[in-house]
């Protein structure tokens, strides 16, 4: 048996005496993807910059000094995991506001909604993570559920994706909101048989709300990104594609790699093509020593599946007259992809529903003129995708960012929402790979939890953590454990162009790793979630470990 605690101890010991010579972990199994496939090694070797200089067998320590070896005690390395899709902020924002995450009912969540109104007598009450379809009644849930126990300040809460809101009473008379408010155009105002609005705002209907609710200050947003960030290198992250920021989190990430503040790699992606495009002249990469690259555009397509707002070539299988709601006319996203395209800036967009990605990929098709594009143009989440459009993203150079963790909790109403022929290009990461695509793999966290393991787990298994369903569900679509670990690590770095510095533990990277408790290529499927971070490096510097007895 290993003593885990006396490993530990031992890293921190060496960290403290620790030189300027190259420095050695050794007594590991490791494992890192390569162009050849995934490549084991028992010993890896950094320099005092934090960079890879080799990894392979023991003989590599004989230029190694005693004083400069670690023994990693039989555990076990993999690469530093990046989340290729999620919302930094958004994550930190749980911990300050009211968090439904896990609610199991509408009474549940007005409980919830009860107890942390109460301890905050005046102003919004903010907050996110209900979802109706947990619940047993799977209906939207009203502004009068909330006025039963606050209806003397405004509410608003986001749905756990992002694209519908719940407001009381209060909220929607600051916003204007009655039955002769129109529909905005990619947006929809829930209503009664009478035409009343409910308090569920789906989409850009979400903004008639969002205008009045107060804006965070700088320093609220830093603490909200500082907060997440801490969390997510715990749990072996160490690069995080950030999908959609302002202007305003442009400068607060620059603000802090400048103070050598933000512990994990970000790749941002700014929302949309307007101010916050406006203030950059030209992408910004390798920032803050290599921990901040701004180099793309978030744009959407259409909403999400849940809420029905995800856009569909045929009408939903269980709504027969809602098609969902596209953003913009086929058109207008040209305009926004070659816009952010000209800028020299990648494009991502979200694309939930076979329209929506259609649409995602008919603008990538004109704006590169049917040819690949270097700039790795992406569809995020790319989750329903009519069969015949499944190679245009191999034939276009798109990456397919998405989301393991998605199909798993998403099992439960994508098959009612689509139907059975349409499913077959639902999640469809087997179809994807044999095409030729690139699936960068992430979390969309905090619509999902940050743990990488989670998706690691269900991209290999498609079964929830309950190991529901058996078997897997449309298992013919899983992963390998080489594919899954390669679209966390080196297909998450070709996403972002930075695979020549990160994603693999090579000569010349960034020594951006994790030491875990247990074999990943190894144990049960069944316990790849269950793996446990025990140490995260980053640029060769040991930056999380867990408390000794976890």
């Amino acid at each position: 048996m290993i003593n885990s605690g006396r490993f530990l101890i031992t890293l921190g010991l060496f960290w403290a005496l620790a030189t300027s010579a190259d420095t050695a972990i050794h007594n590991v199994i490791g494992y890192t993807p390569s162009p050849g496939g995934i490549r084991d090694f028992s010993v890896l070797i950094f320099d005092a910059d934090g960079r890879v200089v080799a990894t392979g067998d023991e003989s590599l320590l004989a230029g190694i000094a005693e004083a400069d070896r670690i023994d990693g005690g039989g555990r076990f390395v993999l690469p530093g995991l990046t989340d290729a899709h999620a919302h930094v902020y958004s994550q930190g924002f749980l911990t300050v506001s009211l968090n439904l995450l896990g609610a199991e009912s509408v009474d549940e969540a007005v409980e919830r909604i009860d107890e942390y109104a109460s301890g905050r007598r005046t102003g919004w009450v903010l907050g996110r993570g209900w979802n109706q379809v947990l619940w047993p009644v799977k209906e939207f849930p009203t502004a009068a559920d909330i006025d039963a126990v606050a209806a003397d300040r405004p509410v608003w809460l986001r749905r756990i994706d992002g694209h519908a809101g719940w407001a009381n009473s209060k909220a929607l008379e600051i916003a204007g909101i009655d039955a002769e408010t129109p529909d905005p155009v990619g947006g929809k105002i829930v209503r009664d048989d009478s035409g009343n609005a409910t308090g569920i705002l789906i989409d850009n209907a979400m903004a008639l709300v969002e205008k009045h609710v107060p804006s965070p200050t700088r320093g609220e947003i830093r603490e909200a990104c500082a907060s997440a960030i801490d969390s997510l290198l715990a749990l072996g992250i160490t690069g995080v594609h950030d999908a959609g920021i302002s202007k305003t989190e442009a400068e607060i990430y620059m603000s802090m790699a400048d103070d050598g503040d933000l512990g994990v790699r970000i790749y941002a992606m700014l929302s949309d093509t307007g101010a916050n495009l406006d203030a950059f002249a030209e992408p910004i990469r390798a920032y803050g020593n290599d921990y901040l690259d701004i180099a793309a555009v978030k744009l959407y397509s259409d909403g999400a599946l849940g809420s029905r707002g995800a856009a569909m070539i045929e009408p939903y299988d269980d709504d027969p007259e809602n098609r969902g709601l596209p953003f913009y006319t086929q058109q207008q996203l040209d305009e926004l992809v070659r816009t952010a395209n000209a800028k020299g800036f990648q494009v991502g967009i979200h694309a939930i529903g076979d329209l929506g990605n259609r649409m995602a990929l008919d603008a990538f098709d004109r704006a590169q003129r049917g040819e690949p594009s270097p700039l790795r143009n992406r569809v995020e989440h790319a989750q329903i995708i009519a069969l015949d459009d499944i190679p245009r993203f191999s034939e276009l150079g798109v990456i397919a960012s998405m989301q393991p963790v998605h199909a798993t909790s998403d099992m439960n109403m994508a098959e009612d929402r689509v139907g059975t022929q349409r499913i077959k290009g639902g999640y469809a990461w087997r179809r994807l790979l044999d095409s030729g695509a690139v699936i960068a793999s992430g979390s969309d966290f905090p619509v999902e939890l940050p743990n990488p393991f989670h998706g690691l787990y269900a991209a290999v298994a498609r079964q929830d953590r309950a190991g529901a369903p058996e078997g897997g569900w449309y298992a013919d679509q899983a992963m390998t454990r080489a594919e899954a670990l390669h679209s966390f690590t080196l297909a998450a770095a070709h996403a972002a162009h930075q695979e020549q510095r990160l994603g693999s533990l090579e000569r010349g990277k960034w020594a951006d790793f994790i030491v875990v408790d247990r074999d990943y290529f190894e144990i049960p499927a069944g316990e790849i979630d269950d793996i446990r971070v025990l140490q995260t490096w980053v640029g060769g510097k040991l930056v999380y470990e867990a408390p000794v007895g976890e």
